[in-house]
């Protein structure tokens, strides 16, 4: 340890003439402490809020999806999709046609977006997770049925326990618009509602409507060949990176492959700037917080001057004194901010297992605790923002003292 270090380490804990100076050090750990266990607590909160709504998303899309880069379908026959599905990689493939549609029931007419699926969207998804009323089919054999989303099943007016069909209505892809019969140029047909679905997501519960893939492409024009997406799963303990990276090399530049957080990629945009923004406030929270360290060193010199004398008369040069100073408020930020940083994770850690700040009155929401996850990339920049506003703070008052000298 060098002299410097020594010598402020001893400054920290030492009694000074004066006791105001003990206090006003005391109140600068305490604030850069508080500071600290905020912004680990606030950073938490928002990852574990993000965390949840990601679960949301993934019970709904799947692992990876595939768009054509230009237009709004593709065809299924093709040289790479057939390539595609020989990838061992690949536990599913499903073909999926999406749309916008008029859906009628009784006099209720409202706009839904059509998401016409295969069998396999149950094995694809997580559907069966998030049924809220009813049941998932979209075929049983004999009738069409269909899944809706809980806001859009009530902005129509219908529940699963409802024995009437629906009617939905698209207009047709191919053809001329017959302006003596405007109702010849749509496309007609009826399904059951079978369930209620919640994501709790507004884009998906006030808006999708899953049907069959044979009814979407009846509504909407296309060929047995033909699918506006292609989502897939994946086989146990593939890596999604390099499955996304081998798809899209397989496919080539005219397909557009997602993954589920660039399927989701405004939300977690969205998620990403708010918690930059917070961790920005929160800094200059700190910064305010640390300007009791310039007075605590101002103080602290002005109680040394004398030591300074006697260590400039042994050889100690203006920088070496201004260095101890520089430790010195160091330390204090350093002391507040190793608190700051336990106090946070033992705070997160008991939100965690006991959930203690509840969500209103813990019922009337999805959760009902204030959900936590740290991450370690978070601690490492908290403390990195931590020690560098204390370093800045040390590093005013300090600059004086080569002025002088």
């Amino acid at each position: 340890m060098r002299i410097e270090t020594k010598i402020a380490w001893r400054y920290l804990f030492s009694k000074k003439s004066h006791n105001a100076i003990n206090i006003v050090s005391g109140v600068s750990a305490a604030g850069v402490m508080v500071a600290t266990a905020a912004l680990v607590c606030v950073l938490s909160v928002m990852n574990g809020f993000s965390r949840v709504v990601e679960q949301m998303f993934s019970n709904f899309d799947p692992e990876l999806r595939i768009e054509p880069a230009q237009g709004k379908f593709f065809r299924l026959d093709s040289p790479e999709m057939v390539e595609l599905q020989q990838l061992n990689c690949i536990r599913i493939f499903s073909p999926t046609i999406e749309e916008t549609a008029l859906v009628q029931y009784n006099d209720h007419q409202v706009a839904a977006q059509l998401k016409g699926v295969s069998d396999r969207f149950q094995e694809l998804t997580h559907i069966d997770s998030i049924i809220h009323d009813g049941y998932y089919s979209v075929y049983d054999g004999a009738f069409e049925r269909c899944v809706l989303g809980r806001g859009l099943a009530a902005q129509i007016g219908i529940n699963p326990h409802f024995v009437g069909g629906m009617k939905v209505y698209a207009p047709k892809r191919k053809g001329r618009v017959n302006l003596m019969r405007p109702d010849a140029s749509l496309n007609k047909a009826t399904t059951f509602i079978a369930g209620t679905f919640a994501v709790d997501q507004l884009q998906y519960d006030d808006h999708v409507m899953i049907v069959s893939l044979d009814m979407a492409r009846q509504l909407f024009d296309y060929a047995p060949t033909e699918a506006t997406a292609v989502e897939l799963a994946l086989t146990d303990g593939a890596n999604i990176k390099k499955v996304k990276r081998l798809v899209r090399e397989t496919l080539g530049p005219d397909y557009v492959v997602l993954d589920r957080y660039e399927q989701q990629a405004d939300f977690f945009r969205i998620s990403k700037i708010e918690k930059l923004l917070t961790l920005l406030l929160l800094a200059f929270i700190l910064l305010i917080a640390t300007f009791n360290i310039i007075g605590a060193l101002s103080m602290l010199m002005i109680d040394k001057q004398d030591d300074t004398r006697t260590l400039s008369n042994l050889g100690a040069t203006p920088q070496m004194l201004r260095r101890i100073f520089l430790y010195e408020g160091w330390l204090i930020s350093a002391l507040g901010a190793t608190v700051g940083l336990v106090l946070g994770l033992l705070i997160c850690l008991l939100q965690q297992h006991f959930g203690l700040l509840k969500l209103g009155n813990g019922t009337d929401y999805v959760l009902s605790a204030y959900p936590v996850q740290v991450q370690a990339l978070d601690i490492v920049l908290v403390a990195a923002i931590v020690l560098a506003i204390g370093y800045l703070s040390a590093y005013i008052p300090t600059r004086q003292i080569l002025k002088k000298s």
